[in-house]
């Protein structure tokens, strides 16, 4: 179980490449941030696909945010292989926050980015391709849950599924009305006062997935709102927003909900990365 300290560590990390699926549509070839454990296992690790926000992966000033970083490490701290898919820079942009019309949708660019990122991991020979999870904050969020979707990724060259999936504060009404069957166990975080995002399309989404059959847990987190996993973000309100009512949200740290999500995350891949879930592409 991971501890507040571990965010405190440094990780080694390299920027990588690798090729996507998107053909004549848009980059053929994506960027990300690859991060490894301290220390090799006696075989291949089990790893994690991250997808980040609409604001980037990057904080204005270059450098990967802390969010990003505090997940990096505590995540390789538990033995994880982690790459941070880029979304963003190979298609010419830093944030899409602030962006009414959006070109990379969360149903297609970037599902197809985090299977990109599934197979680049499977691919290599530290990682165990049936040991890989997918997790994601906001509008990656969002496209962890259309990756997860039955019938998502139909038709793409690859060897293995994801094991399983983390999906902090999605716009859950993005999913539609029908009946959603994940193709592997789900974590749902979000924060109860979140007004960018809310809570209750995704407590109807849960429910009416739970009675269809799915696996998805959630835990709701009173009085937290967006980010409320980042490290020392002051509460604010954040204007010039696209998508929350009149442009504003509330986004800022909720200690107790960042306490839990950092043991519970962790805990969540163990139990379900441990085996394995390999998965036959369909023709």
């Amino acid at each position: 179980m991971a501890s507040l300290g571990a965010v405190a560590r440094a990780v080694e990390h390299e920027c990588v490449c690798f090729a996507s699926f998107e053909g004549e549509d848009g980059p053929r070839e994506l960027q990300g941030l690859l991060f490894r454990p301290a220390a090799a296992g006696a075989r291949p690790a089990a790893a994690v696909v991250a997808m980040h926000g609409c604001g980037g992966l990057y904080a204005k000033t270059g450098e990967l945010t802390g969010r990003h970083r505090q997940w990096a490490e505590v995540l390789t701290a538990a033995g994880y292989v982690v790459l941070f898919v880029d979304s963003f820079r190979p298609r010419g942009l830093r944030e899409i926050c602030t962006q009414k019309a959006r070109t990379i949708r969360q149903s297609r660019e970037r599902t197809r980015d985090a299977f990109a990122g599934l197979r680049y991991l499977a691919g290599r020979p530290d990682v165990d391709g049936a040991r890989v999870g997918l997790l994601g904050w906001s509008h990656g969020a969002g496209s962890v849950l259309f990756a997860l979707r039955e019938g998502a990724g139909r038709g793409l060259e690859l060897a293995h599924d994801f094991a399983a999936a983390v999906a902090f504060y999605p716009g859950c009404s993005a999913l539609g009305a029908a009946a959603y069957r994940p193709r592997a166990p789900i974590l749902l975080l979000v924060g109860e006062a979140d007004d960018w995002t809310p809570a209750e399309p995704c407590v109807e989404f849960v429910g009416q997935a739970r009675a269809a059959g799915a696996a998805i847990d959630l835990r709701l987190y009173p009085g937290a709102h967006h980010y409320f996993d980042a490290p020392d973000l002051a509460v604010k309100t954040r204007e010039g927003l696209a998508t929350p009512p009149e442009g504003r949200a509330t986004v800022g740290t909720h200690p107790e909900a960042r306490r839990d999500a950092l043991a519970r995350v962790p805990e969540f891949l163990s139990r379900h990365l441990n085996g394995g879930n390999p998965w036959t592409a369909p023709c």
